[in-house]
């Protein structure tokens, strides 16, 4: 069986990462794994093809910042890419991220429509049944269900589009060109996408829900360190707004000093702002590829919170637990959906004054224990997980 998995990145970040992760299990099954993508490096460990190249992603860029067509540029570099899949010839397309400016969207699902090809999609956000965004929690909007058209968020929220708001044209195409493939199975990370998938045009498709997995090898608790503070932890692959920057910089106001806050993956542009004005009291790192240095963090802190506005199945929360430490979320997409009530705290949405209220609460709460925390996260073991996948692979063919 040869597969062929499809993603913006390869090896980095949370999407990245996983479908390293099932490339790697892919092989251990004897299965042909390649993996194409279209931006940074792939690890030399696996066989890839790079889709798209620098001046490519900017054009695209530009395309969407003037013309709001994002997932419809890249025409020169998509046809590369098929010419390179017919030689290829995969049993499987698995397709992850199909935004991120590097292919065109509606040029590789006439091609999957035209060889017939299986494919299996992973859907990380809601951008495949939207026509602009990836998330649309936050801003209450509703329109995906019937016709997007007047985006409330085009300029503010990635993809941005700065000029012109085409997400009428662009729900009218990405409908036109998802739906009527033969052979597709979509699968979501959390039960919240699969009910969203559901409302949505992809609803003529078969629904299955796979949480993403983590490497409890990896992950696990550490050494308890006497430490000055209690470490309150955050961590994000790009910090915004919605991912809940604005609460921790409130939050280090709220709590006593016997309270510090550390985030990690901020820009170093964030890092000289934070730094600058809220230097005692949070420590501000940039953007980390050292794992184990991450996970040092997770065994150090006191509690992971992760206030985010909008998400659909946040694996740092897994990889906290994982390590041990509770769990302070939001009630946001598929956020809670790994927490209970032994390890960790769902708050109201945007409430600072209830999370505040949470991380204090642990001092007193029995229930939550660092061994329960861990047990919760042995069900999100990643080999059981893409065994899933691999079941769903099989089944298909």
């Amino acid at each position: 069986m040869k597969i062929v998995q499809i993603n913006t990145v390869c090896g980095t970040g949370s999407t990245g990462k996983i479908v390293a992760d099932l490339h790697h299990i892919s092989m251990q099954m004897r299965f042909k794994s390649i993996v194409a993508y279209g931006r940074r490096s792939a690890p030399d460990n696996i066989q890839s093809f790079k889709i798209g190249n620098t001046l490519d992603f900017g054009c695209h860029i530009l395309v969407n910042f003037f013309l709001g067509k994002s997932g419809f540029g890249s025409r020169h570099t998509t046809k590369r890419f098929l010419k390179w899949l017919d030689e290829i010839k995969p049993d499987i397309l698995h397709l992850h991220n199909i935004h991120g400016f590097y292919i065109h969207v509606g040029m590789l699902f006439e091609y999957i429509k035209a060889q017939n090809i299986p494919v299996v999609w992973t859907l990380h956000d809601c951008w495949p049944m939207t026509g602009q965004c990836a998330h649309f929690d936050h801003a209450g909007c509703d329109k995906w269900q019937s016709a997007c058209n007047h985006c409330p968020i085009y300029r503010s929220d990635y993809p941005y589009s700065l000029f012109r708001d085409n997400s009428s044209q662009n729900y009218i195409l990405k409908r036109e060109a998802f739906t009527g493939v033969k052979n597709m199975t979509i699968v979501t990370p959390s039960n919240w996408l699969a009910d969203i998938v559901k409302k949505s045009y992809l609803q003529e498709y078969p629904i299955k829900v796979i949480p993403n997995g983590i490497n409890l090898e990896l992950f696990r608790p550490g050494i308890s360190e006497n430490t000055t503070h209690k470490i309150i932890l955050g961590v994000a692959n790009v910090w915004s707004s919605c991912k809940g920057l604005d609460f921790f910089l409130q939050l280090s106001t709220m709590l006593d000093t016997s309270y510090h806050i550390v985030l990690i993956g901020l820009s170093k542009k964030q890092q000289f702002q934070i730094l600058s004005k809220y230097g005692s009291r949070i420590t501000a790192i940039t953007r980390t590829s050292d794992q184990a240095e991450l996970v040092s963090w997770y065994q150090r802190a006191y509690v992971y919170v992760n206030p985010t506005l909008e998400d659909n199945f946040p694996t740092t929360n897994l990889e906290a637990l994982a390590c041990g430490k509770p769990v302070i979320t939001f009630n946001t997409g598929g956020s809670p959906e790994c927490i209970t009530r032994r390890c960790g705290i769902v708050v109201e949405k945007g409430n600072v004054t209830k999370l505040k209220e949470a991380i204090l609460s642990l001092e007193s709460n029995t229930e939550i224990t660092s061994s329960a925390c861990r047990e919760r996260a042995l069900e999100f073991n990643r080999d059981i997980c893409f065994q899933s996948y691999i079941k769903i692979y099989e089944n298909i063919l």
